[in-house]
């Protein structure tokens, strides 16, 4: 009985601790995007000068980042469970989510193709990709306080 529980025991901490790190990896990649994101608004914004070659490598590892985003290794049933701000709601709507995660790729996809060469051509491809970011968030995310 005591080995049992001792299995038992190891096979809820392995799993707990695989799930951490879906929870872990999902953030990352989440935080990478934002990262990327972040270097086009601060060119939208006037926080920082356009720079072409900075526009076409922040969209390159934005859609590289986008496009390998597998929704069901990332979003396992239980990984909702734990350090994260992703909402219930991605379990009980996968094909929701899977159709805004794919709508974002789109976009990504459709910037990275022809990045901006000019400020001025870079505002709608923010405003899109942005657009795809806060309509995921809206429904899919749990809000910080």
């Amino acid at each position: 009985m005591k080995k049992f529980v001792i299995a038992v025991s190891a096979i809820a901490l392995a799993t707990t601790a695989a799930f951490a790190d879906v929870i872990a990896d999902r953030q990352a990649v989440m935080k990478e995007n934002g990262k990327q994101v972040g270097v086009l608004v601060k060119m939208v914004q006037g926080e920082a000068d356009f720079d072409a070659a900075a526009v076409m490598a922040a969209l390159t590892k934005l859609n590289e980042n986008v496009q390998a985003i597998d929704v069901a290794a990332s979003f396992p049933p239980g990984s909702d469970k734990g350090d994260t701000t992703a909402s219930p709601k991605i379990w009980e709507d996968m094909a929701g989510f899977q159709a805004e995660v794919d709508k974002f790729k789109a976009a990504t996809a459709e910037a990275a193709a022809a990045p901006a060469q000019s400020l001025e051509a870079l505002k709608p491809q923010v405003a899109a990709i942005g657009q795809r970011c806060s309509s995921c968030h809206e429904t899919f995310r749990i809000k910080k306080d």
